[in-house]
């Protein structure tokens, strides 16, 4: 779920800054993918880290004409840059489960 999350907001910003920046996208295909051992999470191994890592996001553009490999490469890093959950992922904000009632 975390890497669906990650993707989705990682293509709709794409789509967001590529508007901002007048590029001429038809299309955008985006994948999230990263390491996960169960072992932490289940209680098996409790040395084993829990979560997800190393994670990489990789967006494929689709464009309908030419466009500046320099501009392709700014829309990747405005992407990583104002992608709300990659970036609560790189800084991650102080959590807090409690319980209701």
């Amino acid at each position: 779920m975390l890497l669906e999350a990650l993707a989705a907001c990682a293509g709709v910003t794409c789509r967001s800054v590529a508007t901002a920046m007048a590029l001429p996208i038809t299309g955008a295909e985006v994948e999230a993918t990263g390491t996960f051992d169960a072992t932490g999470t289940l209680g098996i191994d409790r040395t084993a880290d829990v979560g997800i890592s190393p994670i990489t996001v990789t967006i494929t553009v689709t464009t309908s004409s030419d466009v500046d490999p320099a501009a392709l490469t700014k829309l990747a890093d405005l992407t990583e840059r104002y992608c709300v959950v990659g970036q609560s992922l790189r800084h991650p904000p102080a959590i807090r489960v409690v319980r209701a009632g």
